[in-house]
């Protein structure tokens, strides 16, 4: 096949590399300026020379997006996941001229943690309980040196200010789901916890959006190649930054927060970000939402409100 010979000239070195280096004062300057307007200009020059066939894996960072990847790259292009072989093959925004053309049509699956933009006409949008994300995002830009505070103060930044580039979670997530898209099968919402709990049903209906039929047994294999264990080893093997003073993959726990953040620090979260999880049917410290009941159709189900008014594809 055409597809297979263009991905078998792909010369990936999979190689175990070098132990990078600690984050420099360049990357540390780089990511100031990340959240200022000086980013505008920079966005614009990225979201250029798309395909109508290319689809979007969008997500907040920390919220499963570099699983999702790692196991539909293994999928779809028959090659080995490893940190150097998904960054060639799924490409960035801005980087994406270069992506392996995987899907029908010629398309691309090119990642991006970017709020939505009209640019972006298909896409799987990954999200994750804001207070387990927030865990790990604290956890990341304190093991590179991006934040030297509290969590207090990490949280208060979270969630009223700029993290990183991506803005709040909150308003993330409310980009996506109140999106164009949003109407329409072009959309197709993914929550990490339903990931883990049937992945295998999950990739299968993530594959059947995508419009690419892959055999029941290789998706097994990929989510087998690619589930936490195998990708704390890749990690082991081809160590990325945040791996100099911990983990860029961690625990990927599910409600890990309710044993690590204080009654206090929920209260700040979910004043900030209650009702966006309430949307979501996460459940809040008081027992005002619970969680939807997970049914042979393991991915995310859009209850009530959510239901009525946003005809995103469910999974």
């Amino acid at each position: 096949m055409e597809k297979q010979s263009q991905i078998s000239g792909k010369s990936v070195n999979c190689k175990q590399s070098a132990q990078p280096r600690p984050t420099s004062f360049y990357s540390r300057l780089r990511r100031q300026l990340s959240r200022t307007p000086a980013r505008i200009p920079l966005l614009w020059l990225r979201h250029h020379n798309f395909c109508p066939t290319d689809v979007f894996i969008a997500s907040y960072p920390r919220s499963g997006g570099t699983c999702l990847r790692f196991t539909l790259f293994e999928m779809l292009s028959g090659c080995p996941s490893g940190f150097t072989a998904v960054n060639t093959g799924i490409r960035g925004v801005g980087h994406h001229r270069t992506g392996w053309r995987l899907l029908p049509g010629e398309g691309r699956l090119i990642n991006t943690h970017e709020q939505y933009r009209k640019q972006y006409k298909k896409a799987i949008y990954v999200l994750r309980d804001a207070r387990d994300v927030a865990l790990s995002e604290f956890a990341y830009t304190r093991a590179l040196e991006f934040f030297q505070g509290d969590l207090d103060e990490f949280l208060r930044t979270f969630l009223c200010g700029k993290i990183n580039a991506f803005g709040p979670w909150q308003r993330h997530v409310a980009s996506w789901l109140d999106s164009p898209i949003a109407a329409t099968s072009q959309l197709l919402v993914v929550r990490f916890e339903d990931l883990r709990r049937n992945p295998v049903e999950a990739f299968s209906r993530i594959v059947d959006f995508l419009g690419v039929k892959v055999d029941d047994g290789l998706i097994q294999q990929a989510v087998h190649n690619n589930r936490l264990e195998k990708m704390q080893e890749k990690e082991r093997q081809e160590p990325v930054r945040a791996s100099v003073k911990g983990r860029f993959v961690r625990s990927g726990s599910v409600q890990g927060w309710r044993s690590k953040l204080s009654a206090e620090q929920l209260r700040m979260i979910e004043e900030h970000a209650g009702r966006v999880l309430a949307r979501l049917g996460y459940p809040l410290s008081d027992g005002t939402a619970a969680e939807p009941a997970i049914s042979a159709d393991p991915m995310l189900e859009l209850h009530g409100s959510v239901a009525g008014q946003y005809a995103v594809r469910e999974l």
